[in-house]
């Protein structure tokens, strides 16, 4: 079994970096997901003990003191860090520029859902899951669409 100090690549894109005991995570180490994202642990048999999320852009996941889309700052992270872009320029996601949706798709935040096939891809159109119908509804209510393009004003030379 894999001892010592390694990597391990899960299925899933998901790489593990740390410490190994009997085949098990065990000690410091970390995930680093395909998205970007990372989460630092100290591992016990396998178990994570002890850790800290932190999300592509930085962002730090802190359960007691997380006050991040809380309903009173609509912020995005980009926006907290750097300031709000100058009027009549939107930020619709937290990447800017955003990825552009397929037509007819919405961005479900780790990929693009087709309603009619209610399938999500990631951001590369490869599969991720199928939706039910609470994930559905959810993602009409409240995901970004592909449609959804401001127009502005343009003024006359």
């Amino acid at each position: 079994r894999m001892e010592g100090f390694g990597y391990y690549a899960l299925p899933t894109g998901t790489e593990y970096r740390g410490s190994l005991w009997d085949g098990m995570f065990h000690g410091q180490g970390e995930l680093l997901l395909p998205s970007g994202g990372k989460y630092r642990a100290l591992w016990v048999r396998g178990v994570p003990t002890q850790g800290k999320f932190t999300f592509a852009d930085g962002l730090e996941y802190d359960e007691e003191k997380w006050h991040y889309c809380d309903g009173y700052d609509r912020r995005f992270y980009t926006e907290i860090c750097s300031g709000f872009k100058p009027p009549g320029i939107p930020q619709f996601t937290n990447l800017d520029p955003p990825k552009i949706i397929p037509e007819g798709c919405y961005d479900c935040g780790d990929g693009f859902y087709n309603p009619k096939t209610r399938v999500v891809v990631d951001y590369n159109h490869k599969f991720l899951r199928n939706a039910d119908n609470d994930e559905h509804e959810w993602i009409l209510r409240t995901c970004r669409k592909a449609w959804d393009i401001t127009t502005e004003h343009k003024p006359k030379p």
